[in-house]
């Protein structure tokens, strides 16, 4: 199999953002198609279509403006690295360069929760980036979600769903 480096996206996020989502890296379908969660077995957008309206059926750039509107961002932990094929444990942690958190954070001081996306998008985030951003981080929730990925299936959507309702609550 062969490995290359790759590259994730810029965020989708305006200034006024209260909550951030990251997961950890693009899958190779998110990549080839320029856009977050195109797996289709990815449940991601099933579950911001239950709290956002924001679901497959809506066109993709619709998806992320529904979630600027409602003030949630949208990025990824890992800025480049090498991984040979979609999963999550291909990444090489020897390669990760994450993405620039003391900028956004910058851009958009009103974030005050950060959900990840499963437990990759957290592990790499407390290694790569917490340890600079130590002040930073001093008020802002760190939450771990179920993934959204199909390669974790011991949740239903539903029992998932009910999870990410939390982003709901720091919301309102």
């Amino acid at each position: 199999m062969n490995e290359f480096l790759l590259e994730g996206f810029p965020p989708v996020v305006d200034p006024d953002a209260k909550v951030l989502i990251l997961g950890s890296m693009p899958s190779e379908e998110s990549l080839r198609r320029r856009q977050y969660y195109a797996h289709a077995r990815n449940q991601f957008w099933d579950i911001m279509g239950e709290l956002f309206g924001a679901g497959r059926d809506v066109p993709y750039t619709t998806r992320l403006q529904r979630l600027r509107t409602r003030r949630v961002a949208l990025w990824d932990v890992v800025h480049q690295c090498i991984r040979a094929g979609s999963l999550d444990s291909s990444i090489e942690s020897e390669s990760v360069k994450a993405n620039d958190f003391a900028r956004m954070f910058d851009q958009c001081p009103g974030i005050a929760a950060m959900f990840f996306n499963g437990c990759k998008a957290e592990e790499l985030f407390h290694r790569q980036v917490k340890p600079g951003l130590r002040d930073v981080l001093a008020g802002v929730d760190l939450i771990r979600l179920p993934s959204t990925s199909p390669a974790h299936a011991t949740l239903s959507k539903q029992e998932k769903v009910a999870c990410w309702m939390q982003v709901l609550d720091h919301l309102s």
